[in-house]
């Protein structure tokens, strides 16, 4: 395993991160969940991300006990907050009432005294930058989190967290967790540079589009798939997208290595990118997953890439 900054802060996380997305507490058993993530740690992962949306905070119950028997400082274990946890109007968004309550719920649920990364799991309108900003601030201060980040924000919506942190000498978020991917590459434009600027580190999530940049779909969508069951590929799984996985995966072949592989590489192309978190329900997944940091691209395949895709943002 490969172990990047977290920007210019001097915590280190592992190039391929596993995540509790869909999977730890929702379609994924409790035993199969420990059976993963101690494979994980074996193969050198040293982030896992969670978060109190995930199964309702079943996600984080589920990664505590898997840790349970791990030492606690050789990981990196991130959650998040914003969404919904219940019907109560206070047990949603990013008010300080929401953040310091729910900082404590999920500390209690994954059973550790704090959390390294803890991020602002969506931009919220209704609540002014400031107060987020100083709640995160409490918290740290407090030591229940390490460093805190923002999740899916737009670059001024991270230079207004930023700008509101320097006006009263605060802590800046430190990382930013968007979608990347080659299908979705929209980060490059302005939040990456953004994120850049002010020494933020980046941790991807969906680096293979769902599933669609492992192949899986190529020939049709197939039964209890997420593109079956879930709305997240519905603007993805187009024949468009589709000829461009096939074409990709000539690529890898060339390479001797999974398209999967391939795709996170390209993602790890970037110094910018810390982490590339992926999903695993089988050990056997992961493992493949993890090989791709052992994956360098030369300049003559991302070329023949970036024809393939023809996405890149101006």
């Amino acid at each position: 395993m490969n172990y990047r900054k977290l920007g210019t802060y001097g915590i280190k996380v592992s190039e391929i991160s596993i995540g509790g997305w869909l999977t730890y507490g929702g379609s994924v058993d409790k035993e199969l969940t420990k059976k993963i993530i101690r494979r994980a740690v074996e193969l050198g992962i040293n982030y896992i991300d969670i978060a109190d949306i995930y199964a309702r905070g079943e996600s984080e119950k589920y990664i505590g006990k898997a840790i349970k028997e791990m030492t606690r400082s050789d990981l990196v274990i991130s959650s998040k907050v914003f969404w919904p946890m219940s019907d109560n109007p206070n047990d949603r968004g990013l008010s300080r009432k929401h953040i310091i309550e729910s900082i404590d719920k999920s500390l209690k649920r994954i059973g550790t005294d704090y959390l390294d990364l803890y991020f602002c799991h969506r931009y919220d309108p209704e609540v002014e930058v400031e107060e987020v900003v100083r709640a995160m601030e409490h918290i740290v201060r407090q030591g229940k989190v390490l460093y805190w980040g923002t999740s899916v924000w737009e670059s001024d919506q991270i230079e207004s967290a930023v700008a509101q942190a320097n006006r009263f000498n605060g802590f800046i978020p430190a990382v930013e967790q968007p979608r990347y991917n080659m299908i979705d590459r929209h980060i490059e434009a302005s939040i990456l540079p953004t994120c850049e600027k002010h020494g933020m580190g980046l941790v991807v999530w969906s680096p293979l589009a769902q599933g669609l940049l492992t192949g899986k779909y190529n020939d049709g969508v197939p039964e209890g798939s997420r593109g079956a069951e879930t709305k997240w590929l519905q603007n993805d799984l187009n024949e468009n997208n589709l000829a461009k996985v096939k074409a990709l995966a000539e690529i890898a072949r060339s390479l001797d290595i999974t398209i999967s592989q391939l795709a996170l590489a390209w993602v790890l192309r970037l110094p910018q990118i810390s982490s590339a978190i992926t999903g695993a329900t089988q050990v056997e997944q992961l493992e493949q997953n993890v090989a791709a940091v052992d994956v360098t691209l030369d300049n003559e395949t991302l070329d023949q890439i970036e024809t393939i895709l023809g996405n890149k943002p101006n």
